[in-house]
């Protein structure tokens, strides 16, 4: 089976392996509610299942969210088990997600994973006859958009992959989506059809991402986009909650919603084959669906002092509120998941990360429209109209 399409192969060829490796997403070092209490029991099995898989892989790519809040003892806890994990070469490359630049724009992660990249942290490599290319949409985002590569990204890719025959096989690898997976939930990158284009000239191009924690697949033409699994917690699949987010599942359902990847290329059909693996069970192909998901929203909006903002389920509530002039609003943060209060047009400063029950206050003095939104989820959006 090659990217899940059956072939007839010559008896040598069925044997060899061009190029094997293994994705890893989302490990969301530090996460301890309820969809997942041990979140480093979970991804010490995903490491377990790498050194226990027949072919050993050439290398890793951790496709982002290595931590849940960006802390240094995250990163610390990540790098010490991931250095058990068996490869040929022992390299592991990484991009980042939302998670690992919440307090510093990027700085902390690039210094440890991307020292040598260029820009935010962007790179290339070549293994066996494969162009990589590790691309960074987590930052910059701006109020109602997706994730964001940015021009000067664009440019240096441009120039990247300018000198490379169009029979190259490509990996390209990010944290956000770069195909419009579920907008509505800020599944997909603004700018992403840009770097396609950039690409389409080649007969192989293999597009993967974290984020979603679970398996989408899609193929357009020559390009195969594929979304990992987690080994942190499920969420949704699109549209069937209210919003994405942690699903708490029953315990010994858990693993059966969490794994990696496997992916295999052989350089005579050209395109490559990706296998998700659950850590316990078979092979999913999406998420968690309706009947199971536990999104509910947890705050009764008419509970919700008439001074304050709850940040709930993915939302502002409510999404709009007046004060007067004087009046110090407090956001309150009631998600299992950070968020950040950015102002939308740079009135007001920008809030520290906001953890579980976590809140942020500030005083609007002078009448206006304050719009604002989460610098980590964009598509949250929300106005505070001082009278």
């Amino acid at each position: 089976m090659v990217g899940g399409v059956p072939r007839s192969v010559l008896i040598g060829e069925a044997a060899a392996h061009d190029l094997f490796f293994v994705q890893l997403s989302d490990s969301h070092m530090g996460f301890d509610k309820p969809a997942n209490s041990n979140v480093a029991a979970t991804f010490q099995v995903a490491i377990d299942k790498i050194n226990a898989l027949p072919v050993q892989p050439s290398l890793l790519l951790h496709t982002g969210d290595i931590s849940h809040l960006s802390m240094p003892a995250q990163f610390d806890q990540v790098d010490q088990m991931i250095l058990g994990a068996r490869t040929k070469s022992g390299q592991v490359f990484y991009v980042p997600g939302e998670h690992d630049v919440l307090s510093d724009n990027g700085q902390q992660y690039k210094k440890r994973y991307a020292a040598g990249a260029k820009g935010d942290g962007w790179y290339s490599f070549d293994e066996r006859g494969v162009h990589f290319i590790g691309l960074v949409n987590v930052l910059g985002l701006k109020a109602g958009g997706l994730g964001n590569l940015g021009a000067d990204q664009l440019e240096w890719l441009k120039r990247d992959v300018a000198g490379l025959s169009a029979s190259t096989p490509i990996v390209v690898f990010a944290h956000v989506p770069l195909w419009a997976v579920y907008p509505t939930w800020g599944w997909g990158t603004d700018d992403g059809t840009q770097a396609l284009a950039l690409l389409a000239r080649f007969g192989s191009v293999t597009v993967l991402n974290g984020h979603i924690h679970q398996v989408v697949q899609k193929v357009e033409g020559h390009m195969t986009f594929h979304t990992a699994l987690s080994t942190a917690f499920p969420q949704p699949s699109p549209g069937t909650a209210q919003a994405p987010g942690p699903v708490t599942v029953d315990a010994p359902e858990l693993r059966h919603y969490l794994g990696l990847s496997t992916v295999t290329y052989l350089a005579r059909p050209g395109s490559l084959a990706v296998v998700d693996s659950a850590l316990e069970g078979g092979i999913l192909t999406a998420g968690v669906g309706a009947a199971a998901s536990t999104t509910a929203h947890r705050v009764d909006p008419a509970t919700i002092p008439d001074d304050q903002v709850a940040i709930d389920n993915f939302s502002f509530s409510p999404p709009e509120r007046r004060v007067a002039a004087g009046t110090t609003v407090r956001w309150v943060n009631h998600d299992d998941i950070p968020h950040r209060i950015g102002s939308a047009d740079g009135k007001f400063p920008l809030s520290p990360v906001l953890d579980t029950n976590q809140g942020y206050n500030f005083t609007f003095a002078k009448p206006g429209t304050y719009k604002f939104f989460c610098t980590l989820h964009p598509t949250m959006q929300g106005v505070i109209i001082v009278t």
